[in-house]
Parts: C-alpha cells; sequence; structure tokens
C-alpha cells in the first residue's frame, strides 16, 4: 500500500509550502498552501502522520499546534536541510530537501520548546539586546567626551557614577552642548540599567518554578543567567550522556582523522553558541579561586593547569561543567563535588 512517509514544510509568515512524500518514494504533492488553511489540509492526513520542518522562527509553535491535531513532528536544524537542497534555491525544493533529511540516520532533532522555555529564552534575548544597547551608550559617551580631552574610565559602572561628576563640574572646559548630551546618556544608561534589572527579576522568577533550577545554581560556575539558558536551551533527555551535549555546545576537540590516525584539534565550536559562551565565562569565574581551594575541584584543576595549562584547562572545565549540568538534569541526585571532581 502506497501510503505517505513523511511531509515537509518550508514555513513562511503566510504562504507555506507542503511536499507529501510518499512510501514509495514518489511525490504526491509539493505546493503552496495559504495559512489560513494549513491546519485544514493536515487534519485530512492520517493520525501520527510524519511532519517534518526546519528548526527556525515560528517552528516550535507551529510542532506543538500539529502534535495537539495527532500528527508527529520533527525539527530538523538548519545546516543539516541545506545539504539536501539540490539545483535552484525555491520553496519547492526546500520542501523536498526537508522530507529527505528528516528521514536519514544519525540526525540530531530539535526538541519543540514548551512556552514556558520560549518565555525564558524571549527574556533572555530581549535582554541580551538591552545589553548591546546600554554598551553601545557608553561606548558613544567616552567618544564625545575624548572629542573634547576628557578621558573617562573603562566600565559601565564606573562610568555612570562617573558621569554625574563630569557633567556637573564647572571647571571643565567642556560645551554646554556636550553637557547636555552627556546628560542624556546618561539617563539612557540609568533607564536600560532598571529594564536590565527588571528583565533578570522576570527571568529568576520563571525558572524557580522549575524543579532542576536550584540543582544547576549548586554547580560552582553556574549562576542564573546560565542555569535559565540551560532550562530554556536544552532538554537534556535527547542526549544519551553528557558528552553529546558537550559536543552540541561546542566544546568537544575538532577531529581530523583518515587511515587510522586520529588527529585532535582545538574545539569544534559547533552548535549552540550561547551556551558555548555562557559556561566558559562560568568556567572562567571558577579559575580565579578554584586553585586557592583544598577540595576535590581546587586539586582537579590545579593537576590540568599543570599538564594543559589555564587556557585548555579552561576549556576542559567548561566542558566538565557541561557534564554535570547534563547529569543533574537527566538524573535525581545532587551535586557532589567530590565526586564530580574525582582524580582517580
Amino acid at each position: 500500500m502506497n501510503s505517505i512517509k513523511v511531509v515537509g514544510i518550508d514555513l513562511a509568515k503566510s504562504v507555506f509550502q507542503v511536499c507529501v512524500w510518499m512510501s514509495d518514494g514518489t511525490v504526491a504533492s509539493n505546493r503552496k498552501i495559504p495559512r489560513n488553511k494549513l491546519l485544514d489540509t493536515l487534519r485530512q492526513f492520517p493520525a501520527n502522520t510524519l511532519i517534518a520542518m526546519e528548526a527556525c522562527a515560528t517552528s516550535h509553535y507551529w510542532g506543538r499546534t500539529f502534535k495537539s491535531i495527532g500528527l508527529l513532528v520533527r525539527l530538523i536544524p538548519t545546516q543539516h536541510v541545506k545539504a539536501f537542497t539540490r539545483h535552484q534555491k525555491n520553496d519547492a525544493n526546500d520542501a523536498l530537501a526537508i522530507c529527505e533529511a528528516a528521514l536519514r540516520p544519525g540526525i540530531h532533532f530539535v526538541t519543540i520548546k514548551t512556552v514556558g522555555q520560549q518565555d525564558i529564552k524571549a527574556l533572555r534575548s530581549a535582554r541580551q539586546l538591552m545589553v548591546e544597547q546600554r554598551t553601545a551608550v557608553a561606548n558613544q559617551a567616552r567618544a564625545l567626551a575624548a572629542e573634547q580631552g576628557i578621558e573617562l574610565p573603562v566600565g559601565i559602572h564606573i562610568l555612570s557614577q562617573r558621569l554625574p561628576e563630569l557633567i556637573e563640574d564647572p571647571a571643565l572646559d567642556i560645551s554646554p552642548v556636550l553637557r547636555g548630551l552627556l546628560f542624556s546618556l546618561l539617563e539612557n544608561l540609568h533607564l536600560l540599567d532598571e529594564r536590565i534589572r527588571s528583565t533578570e527579576h522576570n527571568i529568576l522568577a520563571l525558572c524557580q518554578q522549575l524543579p532542576k533550577y536550584k540543582v544547576l545554581m549548586t554547580i560552582p560556575g553556574v549562576g542564573p543567567l546560565i542555569a535559565a539558558a540551560f532550562l530554556s536551551e536544552v532538554n537534556a533527555e535527547q542526549f544519551t550522556n553528557g558528552r553529546q551535549l558537550s559536543s552540541w555546545c561546542g566544546l568537544v576537540p575538532r577531529q581530523r582523522s583518515s587511515g587510522g590516525k586520529n588527529n585532535l584539534s582545538s574545539m569544534t565550536k559547533n552548535g549552540n553558541r550561547d551556551l558555548r559562551t555562557l559556561i566558559i565565562h562560568g568556567a572562567r569565574s571558577v579559575m580565579f579561586w578554584s586553585q586557592k581551594r583544598d577540595d576535590a575541584l581546587g586539586s582537579w584543576m590545579k593537576h590540568l593547569i599543570e599538564r594543559r595549562g589555564k587556557m585548555k584547562a579552561t576549556v576542559a572545565l567548561a566542558n566538565k561543567l557541561t557534564r554535570i549540568i547534563w547529569r543533574l538534569l537527566t538524573g535525581s541526585e545532587n551535586f557532589n563535588i567530590n565526586k564530580a571532581f574525582a582524580t582517580n
């Protein structure tokens, strides 16, 4: 019997490309469907029909919606779909490539996020934008002041303390226009600081509702932002072990092996850039004080730094912390520093 093998959907804003691939390898249809008719079209397919989409904007929403009407959903990382796009790039070829990628063995599919996870991620994204805007305002203030011979200190918080003194100091030879501009920039800095604190408070309130949040916070180097990032980005159940999660974050060595000769180099930097950046920052914070401790973590770090140096030890610690996070997310035990950093 010739049945539907997979339905590939190329997501868009108002018009979707839907490709129906049959079990005998033929394409039954590959046509555009307007947004208001998409659900009606998919309801005509049998229950548990496999629906494949790229993991892109709105894919998690549609994934939850399609699952609610009894369909199976696979979200495919975009880099895997691109490998199957042949000939000219258009919606029809993209939808067909999605069908092919969905059936390839060994592809690590993206887990559909819950509304709670998307809320945390939305707050994190908004916070990151405000941090970048605050940095831009601070840089502009330094540049404008430097144009009239005034050097402002590095550091946003120090700058916020120094600017009021500079603006109100009548002895400084600066124009009234610059004083007004600096005052306006200072107000923007204070406003962004307040908004960032409010966003962080909202992130904390959402994360505290999750049972694993407090467990992650017991890991050295894992603070509220790192814990929130892993809870919003990662479904630990989809990884077989901690190394798969660290590989997904790009924290494992790049492999260039051939003819039975293994060649490992620097870390791959593949996968989720945000998680990798945050966990390496967390590892750096641990590096400042871990060598002064006499516990298992301090001993583990001292031996590692002696063998590999501080830079490689930082990445190795980030890898280790990621594996610990996977263990705590998938298990029921609490963090044990002696067990996590045993030097057997």
